[in-house]
C-alpha cells in the first residue's frame, strides 16, 4: 500500500481551510484516511500551520510520501531537514 501525507479540503466555499492527513494513495482527496497529523489555513495571517510533528516524522521514516505541497510546508516548519538529517545517519 502507498501512503501519502497530503492535504484535505475542508471549509466553506471561497474559505478554503486544509488538514494534513496521512492516506492511501488509492483514496480520493477528502475522501478515507489513516491519520490525521496536522491543519493549514491559507486565509490566516499569523500562525496558519499546526503539525504534530512526532507523527509526521514516524510516517515519513516508514515510507509515506509528501505531496509537493506538503513538502513546502514541512521545509517552512524546519521538519523535512529533521527527517533528512534522521535519514542520513
Amino acid at each position: 500500500m502507498a501512503v501519502k501525507i497530503r492535504l484535505k479540503r475542508m471549509g466553506a466555499k471561497q474559505k478554503p481551510f486544509y488538514r494534513i492527513i496521512v492516506a492511501d494513495s488509492r483514496s480520493p482527496r477528502d475522501g478515507r484516511f489513516i491519520e490525521t497529523v496536522g491543519t493549514y489555513d491559507p486565509i490566516k495571517e499569523n500562525d496558519n500551520i499546526t503539525v504534530n510533528e512526532e507523527r509526521v516524522l514516524s510516517w515519513l521514516q516508514n515510507g509515506a510520501q509528501p505531496t509537493d505541497t506538503v513538502k513546502s510546508i514541512l521545509r517552512n516548519k524546519g521538519i523535512w531537514a529533521k527527517y533528512k538529517n534522521k535519514e542520513g545517519k
